[in-house]
């Protein structure tokens, strides 16, 4: 298998709660492949796609309790300590659910959590080791 991501799918509660606040809150659009069923967003390279949480366990056929910390973030990396600053301040502007406040880290970084409306954790970093291009791609880690 390539080591590569293609999609990556969160589980929703509501659908178009969830679409609402990654349109409003994130300022993304949404692909024209979306329908009601499934939101897509195009990130760098990957898609982000939003599915009601119980259709994806039955899916999978498993479990769709889905409570409780579910062991995994999704990050964004800013290209310095005062944007992921900014990011924040926005957020926060927005009513957005903040888990953590950006401080400095344990690692070297600068980061803080925000969580969207089912709770999935998004890390807002930055990270000096980290290299990104000219369109935030990563280039090494």
């Amino acid at each position: 298998m390539e080591q590569r991501l293609s999609i990556i799918t969160l589980g929703v509660r509501d659908l178009k709660a969830s679409t609402l606040f990654y349109e409003e809150q994130f300022g993304w659009s949404k692909l024209d492949s979306s329908n009601e069923d499934i939101t897509f967003f195009q990130l760098n390279g990957i898609l982000l796609s939003l599915y009601s949480s119980k259709k994806l366990a039955e899916d999978a056929r498993v479990n769709s309790s889905g409570e409780g910390f579910k062991c995994f973030t999704i990050a964004f990396n800013a290209r310095s300590e005062e944007e992921v600053d900014n990011i924040f301040l926005k957020m926060r502007s927005r009513q957005v659910n903040i888990v953590k406040e950006p401080e400095k880290v344990f690692w070297g970084g600068y980061s803080g959590y925000i969580a969207d409306p089912d709770d999935h954790l998004w890390e807002i970093a930055y990270n000096p080791f980290l290299k990104m291009d000219e369109k935030g791609h990563v280039v090494s880690a």
